[in-house]
């Protein structure tokens, strides 16, 4: 493995972040209205799997080929799993339904390997690495797969899906590559499924120090990202019941606003109803 030296890291994790977000908050849902108009896979009744898996990868590789943001991103991760992984022992690359196929089908081209489409309902289709012919598989017996995602938090998708899809299959995730490590635990939780963990910048205590001597944060958000880095809940907790107005408005918003709001209050997810 490539060491760094600690102001490198922190360095290219404050230009991965921005630039991830940057991308993340406009071409996914480009990409997925222009190939799904109502922005889910399986919206358009005119598409079958394999047309709806060729289309995403043509436009995700055009941006591949256009868009200097998400070049770097792919060319680092590229460059991050060459170093930590021996490419020739991964059979299969594998991304979730649907924010991972963004970063998890343009990786698999250019390492030439056959990537797997894992749907939230635990169906998958494999695609060769062009894409030129996708079709559903039941048996990968003793495959080793690498998944490729944009960030892991407490890695919630990881057990209750992406792992036990490709158990199905009698395959196995041996490695998992994001961009973004938000260290709540995810980590650990792949470790316990016997998943190597990769991550080309990991939030952290020292991303924020170097944020706020950039003057990228100011010393309120420094304060409020420790606390939060420290304690998740508790700081979420403490946040709505000083800032009432942030429910209420979220209330008011677009559709999927309000929708996770609705989660949130149903749920009692901090313990303030």
């Amino acid at each position: 493995m490539t060491e760094r030296s600690s102001d490198d890291r922190i360095n290219l994790a404050l230009i991965e972040v921005r630039n991830t977000e940057r991308y993340r908050s406009g071409h996914n849902e480009a990409v997925l209205k222009t190939v799904c108009p109502q922005g889910r896979v399986g919206s358009n009744p005119t598409l079958s799997v394999s047309q709806v898996a060729k289309k995403v990868f043509e436009k995700t590789l055009e941006q591949y080929k256009t868009n200097s943001i998400y070049q770097d991103v792919i060319n680092h991760m590229i460059s991050y799993i060459k170093e930590n992984i021996d490419v020739s022992e991964i059979d299969y690359v594998s991304g979730g339904e649907r924010r991972d196929w963004f970063f998890s089908n343009v990786i698999a081209h250019l390492l030439n390997k056959p990537h797997i489409s894992i749907y939230k309902d635990l169906s998958t289709v494999v695609s060769d690495c062009n894409f030129e012919n996708t079709e559903k598989v039941t048996d990968l017996s003793g495959k080793k797969v690498l998944h490729v995602a944009d960030l892991i938090t407490i890695a919630s998708s990881y057990i209750r899906a992406w792992i036990p899809a490709i158990k199905n299959l009698n395959a196995k995730i041996y490695w998992s590559c994001v961009v973004v490590d938000r260290m709540q635990g995810g980590q650990e939780k792949l470790a316990n499924e016997g998943v190597k963990s990769l991550s080309l910048v990991n939030i952290d205590k020292d991303l924020f120090k170097k944020a706020l001597d950039m003057n990228i944060i100011n010393e309120s958000q420094f304060d409020m990202l420790n606390k939060f880095f420290e304690n998740p809940d508790d700081t979420m907790k403490q946040f709505l019941i000083n800032h009432p107005e942030f429910l209420e408005n979220a209330l008011n918003s677009d559709e999927k606003t309000k929708g996770r709001a609705k989660l949130l209050i149903d749920g009692n997810l901090y313990g303030i109803n």
